[in-house]
């Protein structure tokens, strides 16, 4: 349910809460952005009131774009939102060949009637109705007379319509509901416990009791004042939930559910899947990071599956990827500086449910005696319904906030692992309970405990509560507790708590004692492990220990045998300190004695840059870095390193690090393992590693304990330069460091580069990401066809176009605009966020930025460091301060040459005459223009 709280409604809603989340998933609000195009037909969308009967009026929207009958989608919305909500997923759905309908629920937005929860005969009926409407609008494809192609998706509260209605309605033909429930009295009362702060707040998000129909107000204020959900209450939720319905539920389901959702946890999903696929009905089954208790709802990613899902069974598309049977989302790596944690997937080509691969985890503790307080207060906290996204966000990197009274729980550990557990699904022990009072009120959760005891942590916050009853006389009860996916690393316990109180449930109030033991052999936990862990413990195949033996072997023969007689050139004491100089390379493909991967290439780098080496696929941007590896030999040309020639195999290499067309890693070792197993085949003393200095700076934290297959492609490419870091290299090569990053990982791979750089150290980086290479490099080389097209500090090659910013101390007028317009040297004049853009006649800033080659290129990037000299002070006029930076004159050729700055300050003469209030005057001209502009020129 999308608990939408009435204090978060204001413009400061948390995005944490359980209402932005659900939503989130579906409509995707903020994520997903419609590119304008002319091949991207216009959506038309038409509003509606249809009349239910019973004075019920259904407020919808109906979207399409193009022409012809395509299938149709019927969009549900979460609980206290609207059709709203889902406005933009719509807006996508109809440009991508789909009929659209979206509404709002009985009792919310502009619709009329009180809140149901999903009453087949009110809320399903409606929709219903609506299918009917689909089937008589022309634009939507039949299978027969009466009968729409249809599916239907929602989170929460709009998932479980979607459900029910197709147990209901046999015309639906396919669904995809989200974060939801299969039986809401097992979600509200599980155990026979009442969830008494979720019920709660549903109650108050849904505007209060008196909006709800009569039947339910006064089931809620019973259960509420009692504590204990009667047989009555159960019923009433049982008749209005899928699982009523379970059995006609025949058609293909995408069931996405919450990792961290207190209120609908995983089994519910669960539960629906069993029940779908016996009916012999396609399902998958989606594990996501959030829930109503917060996270990452993975909108874009969800939005892409739900519609794949639709093309596949509405549009009869076979060929379309729908995704694996299941699929888990982990979270790999720290929380960025945005707080989000990057994501993983790991999928399966089966759903394993939520027992497989059980094995058992041996527990130890005595039997414990334990108090209900009186009042049940103070109560033990996990998860806190509408701010626990916090708390479950906390747990995924290892913290908790979780409390425990002592003298009210008992405590049983498991001892240290000795190496990882991967848990995925729900864990289960049997505990013997005895009680003072008749009845008994448990709550069972399973923390991960670090080596030295502190700062237990509970997996997504959630706990198992357990009503015993028969209690006095004592009683064996076996605990399923609730499903989790959840790591627990080597060195650590686990622990499982059993606790007399819950904030977030009713416990009694009366005073009781509890006393807990661990039931034998029985009373061993069992965990599933069928993600990962079955592979444990089986042998590892041979060749994982013979592989890298022989490949040294081969290695150290190759280069004995292969070691050249010939003279190596003498070092060069003049280039000592010189990080790189190329001169002359050139690189003939195989064959051929005109064809060139890398021709006449020269250039030199200086300490402390970041040089980023860019050039379209095939400008021979890998092919030069390879030679400066040592893995090929150039037909033509010097490299030398830091005054000395590259040959194979050459002593100097030892100061140079490299991660060039990826890097390989033993799966079954940690990171730290295969960073110590590199270094010793160095031969190289392990100290002179710097192993920790390289991992702090690579930024890989807790994860280097964990084995390397579990590893997402962002962590394995920091623990890739990582490893061309050890040893602190004085110069850093990387060729596309970025590759498969997503924009979180990127940030920090520019962070890890720029960090290594400030030392006084040499990063050479080969990229496409021109923004990237913007952002992290001083300074550029580019290549193109095998040859050297422009080299240069990055300012000064960006600097190189013919526009300029003018910021401005205040507003102008329009008039004014004109004017600067209608400069001599202007050809045109916009405003800008960031001011006025000013582009002038070319012929005012002709610099001919031609080709660099040879001596040309080395003296750009050695000599021409220019220096600010000041502000040129603008006569007293107006407002306006002006700002414009100096250069010496550059060599011939070359951007930044003086007819640039003479234009820009004519300009400023003219714009102080115009009083215009002139702030600042620069170049504007991003790196991806000067880049297209070099090698659209480029021969």
């Amino acid at each position: 349910m999308d608990l939408r709280l009435p204090a978060l409604r204001g413009p400061r809603r948390w995005a944490a809460t359980a209402a932005t989340a659900a939503v989130a998933v579906l409509a995707g609000a903020g994520v997903w952005t419609a590119v304008a195009s002319d091949d991207v037909p216009a959506v038309h969308r038409a509003d509606k009131v249809m009349a239910m009967g019973g004075g019920v009026r259904i407020d919808t929207s109906y979207f399409t774009a193009g022409s012809g009958r395509r299938p149709a989608v019927l969009l549900a919305h979460g609980f206290g939102g609207s059709k709203k909500d889902v406005r933009q997923q719509a807006e996508d759905l109809a440009r991508d060949g789909y009929a659209v309908l979206t509404w709002s629920a009985r009792g919310f937005g502009e619709s009329t009637g009180k809140i149901g929860l999903n009453d087949p005969k009110g809320e399903v009926a409606d929709v219903s109705r609506l299918i009917d409407w689909l089937a008589e609008r022309p634009e939507v494809e039949l299978d027969k007379s009466g009968d729409p192609r249809v599916g239907l998706a929602g989170p929460s509260y709009g998932g479980a319509v979607s459900l029910l209605t197709a147990g209901y309605d046999q015309r639906v033909d396919a669904i995809a509901p989200a974060i939801t429930y299969w039986n809401l009295s097992d979600a509200l009362f599980p155990n026979g416990v009442f969830k008494k702060m979720w019920a709660g707040y549903f109650i108050n998000t849904g505007g209060g009791c008196d909006r709800f129909e009569a039947r339910l107000c006064e089931m809620y204020d019973r259960v509420a004042e009692s504590g204990n959900p009667d047989a009555e209450a159960v019923k009433l939720l049982d008749e209005r939930s899928p699982s009523a319905v379970g059995d006609r539920i025949k058609v293909p389901t995408l069931l996405m559910q919450g990792r961290t959702d207190s209120l609908f946890p995983l089994g519910q999903a669960d539960a629906a899947a069993k029940a779908i696929r016996a009916n012999g009905a396609p399902v998958d089954v989606d594990w996501i990071a959030g829930g109503h208790d917060g996270g990452d709802m993975e909108a874009a990613r969800v939005q892409a599956r739900v519609e794949a899902w639709f093309d596949r069974y509405l549009k009869d598309e076979t060929g379309v990827d729908t995704g694996p049977a299941f699929r888990v989302s982990r979270e790999s790596g720290r929380a960025g500086n945005d707080g989000t944690v990057p994501l993983t997937g790991t999928s399966s080509d089966t759903y394993p449910g939520l027992a497989s691969g059980m094995r058992p985890v041996a527990l130890t503790g005595r039997e414990q005696t334990f108090d209900n307080p009186a009042g049940a207060n103070p109560p033990s906290i996990s998860a806190l319904p509408g701010v626990g996204g916090g708390l479950s966000q906390l747990s995924s990197v290892g913290l908790s906030l979780s409390i425990d009274f002592p003298g009210q729980f008992a405590a049983f550990e498991s001892a240290p692992f000795v190496e990882d557990l991967q848990i995925t699904g729900s864990p289960t022990v049997t505990v013997h309970v005895k009680s003072t009072s008749e009845d008994a009120v448990l709550f069972a959760k399973l923390y991960d405990v670090g080596p030295d005891g502190t700062q237990p942590t509970l997996p997504s916050q959630l706990v198992q509560p357990v009503r015993v009853e028969g209690a006095k006389a004592g009683k064996d009860v076996k605990i399923t507790l609730p499903a989790i996916d959840h790591e627990v690393d080597d060195g650590h316990r686990l622990r499982l708590v059993v606790s007399s109180t819950d904030l977030g449930y009713a416990s009694p109030t009366a005073p009781a004692k509890y006393t807990v033991s661990l039931k034998g052999d029985q009373g061993d936990l069992r965990v599933p492990s069928s993600m990962g862990e079955d592979s444990a413990a089986t042998p590892l195949p041979a060749w994982v220990w013979w592989m890298p033996i022989a490949g040294a072997l081969i290695a150290a023969l190759l280069v004995l045998t292969g070691r050249r007689r010939t003279a190596t050139p003498a070092p060069d004491p003049e280039l000592a300190e010189v990080p790189l100089q190329i001169t002359g390379l050139s690189k003939r493909y195989a064959k051929s004695s005109d064809r060139y991967a890398v021709k006449d290439l020269s250039f030199r780098v200086e300490k402390g840059q970041v040089l980023g080496l860019l050039g379209p696929n095939g400008a021979g941007k890998t092919t030069t870095l390879r030679m400066l590896m040592g893995l090929i030999k150039p037909d033509g040309g010097e490299i030398r390193v830091f005054g000395h020639a590259i040959r194979p195999g050459s002593p100097v290499l030892s100061r140079v690090g490299s991660f060039v067309e990826g890097a390989g890693f033993l799966p079954h070792l940690s990171g730290r393992e295969n960073l110590e197993l590199y270094w010793k085949a160095t031969g190289r003393p392990p100290e002179d590693a710097h192993l920790d200095e390289a991992l702090e700076i690579a930024g890989l934290g807790d994860a280097l304990a964990r084995a390397v297959r579990t590893y997402s492609q962002g962590m394995r490419q920091r623990l890739a330069i990582a490893q061309a870091m050890l040893g602190l290299p004085d110069l850093l090569i990387l060729d596309e460091p970025t590759n498969g990053l997503d924009p979180p990982q990127i940030r920090e791979m520019r962070e890890v580069i720029i960090r290594y750089a400030a030392a006084g150290r040499t990063v050479i980086v080969s990229s496409h990401l021109l923004a990237e290479v913007e952002q992290s490099c001083t300074h550029l080389v580019v290549m193109d066809r095998g040859q050297l097209v422009q080299a240069g500090a990055v300012a000064d090659i960006v600097g190189g176009g013919d526009t300029l910013l003018v910021g401005l101390a205040g507003d102008i007028a329009d008039p004014v605009v004109d004017k600067v317009a209608d400069l001599p040297d202007v050809e045109s004049a916009v405003r800008t966020e960031g001011g006025l853009l000013v582009r002038l006649v070319p012929s005012a800033t002709d610099t001919g930025t031609g080709a660099l080659s040879g001596t040309e290129a080395t003296a750009v990037t050695t000599e021409r460091e220019h220096a600010s000299t000041g502000a040129a002070e603008a006569p007293a006029q107006g407002a306006a301060v002006a700002t414009v930076t100096k250069e010496e004159p550059a060599s011939a050729g070359s951007p930044g040459a003086p007819e640039h700055s003479a234009a820009a300050a004519r300009l400023l003469v003219e714009l102080v005459r115009l009083e215009v209030p002139v702030a600042s005057l620069g170049p504007h001209r991003r790196l991806e223009d000067a880049f297209l502009t070099l090698i659209g020129g480029s021969g």
